[in-house]
Parts: structure tokens; sequence; C-alpha cells
């Protein structure tokens, strides 16, 4: 019986993520035996860097790729916004199944929603993109750096060192903490990350056999969503502390991508909508969209800018999103 091994974070999430894979592929492949391997992460090793400074550089996925490039594992599940936006020589994404929920959610003392947080509230994430969008709506809140698992992240709230805390709502729904969410912000108000909510099958490129297996696994319409999305991320430079949300809809006759781009005190915001058949095509020219509205002011201020470092803002003439 040949042995497939699956690599993975040791983190609640990601190795749900990944036996869920396993569950799937075990279905989908008789005659194989799959393995879980867990690998620690340079991500889970260093836990005081502002994941705003790291997002989409590898710096969950890059240990991950490495067991796959030497052999340790056969197949890596990730995230897929944790991916960087390169593709590294010799791995190819064989399977993005399909997606989780898209949105962002609150997590919030009382039951209460964004709007009704007390002034002053202590409100908790470390991506820049949800920073930029929750001082939109509440310029007077404190946001506050967060790490963690979810779990984790959710026992602040719980425990009552913060008010609140934003993070992915897939994450909760997937580990069954989805009852703490006490708001789900629709992606025409809050932005998703690009690939959010989605997971991407990594294996070696040379293992056609693996390659043509995890293909049974693949959903084309989240695939094409994910290329739009990420594509957009691409041509934009899928700048690490750059707040650049993304996500589009494939109804299989045609995509919608919905893209925009913030200044992290959220006091300006560059929005775009656009339909097309070709994902890649599609993602490119949001993206032309978004700099020819003056997306490229925004990510040549903010490129070295982390989110602890940002204050109560001073709002400016632009009416925010």
């Amino acid at each position: 019986m040949a042995v497939v091994r699956l690599g993975t974070r040791g983190s609640a999430l990601a190795l749900w993520q990944t036996r869920h894979i396993a569950t799937c592929l075990g279905v989908l492949a008789h005659g194989i035996r799959i393995e879980v391997v867990e690998i620690v992460s340079t991500g889970d090793r260093i836990t005081d860097v502002p994941l705003s400074e790291v997002e989409g550089t590898g710096f969950f996925t890059a240990t991950l790729e490495r067991a796959l490039a030497d052999g340790r594992v056969d197949v890596a599940v990730h995230s897929y916004k944790d991916l960087p936006v390169e593709s590294t020589p010799g791995l190819t994404v064989a399977a993005v199944p399909a997606r989780g929920p898209v949105e962002d959610v609150l997590c919030a003392r009382d039951g209460l929603t964004l709007d009704a947080l007390p002034p002053g509230a202590r409100v908790g994430t470390c991506s820049a993109r949800r920073t930029a969008q929750v001082l939109a709506r509440r310029p007077d809140v404190v946001i506050h750096p967060l790490r963690g698992n979810v779990p984790t992240r959710v026992q602040r709230v719980t425990s009552g060192e913060l008010d609140a805390i934003v993070l992915a709502r897939a994450g909760l729904v997937r580990l069954g903490l989805d009852t703490h969410v006490t708001e789900v912000f629709p992606t025409d108000v809050v932005l998703p990350a690009p690939a959010q909510g989605a997971l991407a099958v990594q294996c070696r490129t040379k293992d056609t056999d693996l390659v043509n297996v995890l293909a049974a696994l693949d959903d084309g319409p989240t695939r094409r969503a994910v290329i739009a999305e990420r594509t957009l991320l691409h041509a934009l430079g899928g700048g690490c502390s750059v707040p650049v949300g993304a996500v589009a809809a494939d109804d299989r006759s045609r995509l919608t991508l919905a893209a925009g781009v913030f200044t992290l005190d959220g006091a300006r915001c560059i929005r775009v909508e656009d339909r097309g058949t070709d994902a890649a095509v599609l993602g490119e020219s949001a993206a032309q969209r978004l700099l020819a509205l003056g997306a490229g002011e925004i990510l040549g201020i903010l490129g070295t800018v982390p989110v602890k470092s940002v204050l109560r803002p001073q709002r400016s003439g632009d009416s925010p999103c």
C-alpha cells in the first residue's frame, strides 16, 4: 500500500484543514495510506512579529515547502492566503478545494457589533487590511496587535483583555468556534484578504501520479476566483504591510472581482469592481484600474508602515469606503 505523507503546521486550524484533506483524499483514492506529519514553521516559532509585516512572504509556509521539496512530506496543505504570490520552483498547487466562508467577522464582548463598541474600545488584529477597514468605520477604537492560534485569540476577548477581535470567519467555522461571532462583515463592507477561506494542496511538480490524484479535490470556481484575487495582489506588488482586499465570485459563466487598497488609518480607500471571463486577465485589469485611480500613491507611502504604529487618524477630506 502506497503511503502519502501530508505536511501541516501544528495549530488547531492547520491540523483541521489537513485532516479534512486527508479524509477527502482517503475517500477518493483507495489503496493509499495517509500519514499526517506536523512541522513547526518559522511563524510558529517567532510570535512577536506583527502579521502585517509578513503576510504573503511565506512566513508560515516556507518551512512546509522546504519539507516538501526535500522529500520529508509528499503533500503540504496551506491556507492559500499565506502562500507568496510567486510560485516556488518545483512545486505546484495541485488542488484548490471548495472554498469556506470568505468574510471577516467580529468577536466582541457582550454580543456587541463594531458600531456598538464604546469609544476607545480595544480591538485586536495584526492585519493592516483589517485595521484600515475597521478604522474607516470606527476611527476612535484602539488597535492592539493580535497573534496566536484562533482559540488563543478568542480567549483574549472572553478573558476581558480585549473588547473585540477581527478574524476570518472560515477558521472559526472549521473549529466550531463561530458561536463567538457577534458580527459578520459583508464583503461589500469589509473586503477579505485575497484567497481568504481557500486551501492550497501542494505537491512536487514531478510527482505526476500524485498531481493527478490530488486534482480530483480541485473545485473549478474556487480556483478561478483565487487566481483572479492573487493575480491582482501580484500586480500590485504583493506587499507584506499593504492593506489590499479582494474577493471574486464565479457563476461559471463569468467572474466578478471586487478589490480595494486602503490607507492604514482608514481615511482613504480606492475600490473597484470588474467582470470578465479570464481570471488572470481580470485580476490584472482590476489592479491597473486601482493604480489609475491612485492606489500607487498609497502603496508607495505604506510599504514600510507597521500596524502597531497606527494612531487614531486625522481624517482627510476623502470619503472612506
